[in-house]
């Protein structure tokens, strides 16, 4: 039945405006704004909708994440930017890139702590 509807993700923030300027000066992704909500536009066309929430709670999982060609390069670009790693674990290495089994990943949150990941290709 809905194998033909262009799908899109979203998830809520408390401040549209902070979330703009952090998706577009820190990540370098194209956004746009309508009817007060953000879509960015990703890589394979699909937009994420990005919405205000006043009692916004961040999920407690990655909601967004950004494969890359070279996971040490974008951590340690992304950290001259001003973002901060988080530390879940020991196998983290020092830019906070897991190295424990699995994809090399690296998580971060936006401005309204949702959690973002960069992951190697």
């Amino acid at each position: 039945m809905l194998q033909d509807s262009k799908a899109f993700s979203g998830f809520s923030v408390d401040d549209v405006a902070v979330a703009k300027e952090f998706y577009t000066r820190t990540l370098g992704l194209e956004v746009g704004e309508e009817h007060g909500m953000l879509h960015l536009r990703v890589a394979g066309g699909t937009p994420v909708l990005v919405y205000p929430k006043p009692d916004h709670v961040p999920a407690e999982f990655t909601v967004l994440n950004f494969p890359v060609p070279d996971i040490d390069a974008t951590a340690q670009a992304l950290t001259e930017l001003g973002v901060t790693f988080e530390r879940y674990n020991d196998k983290q290495d020092e830019l906070g890139i897991f190295r424990g089994g699995g994809p090399l990943i690296a998580w971060f949150k936006d401005p309204a702590g949702n959690v973002l990941s960069i992951i190697q290709q």
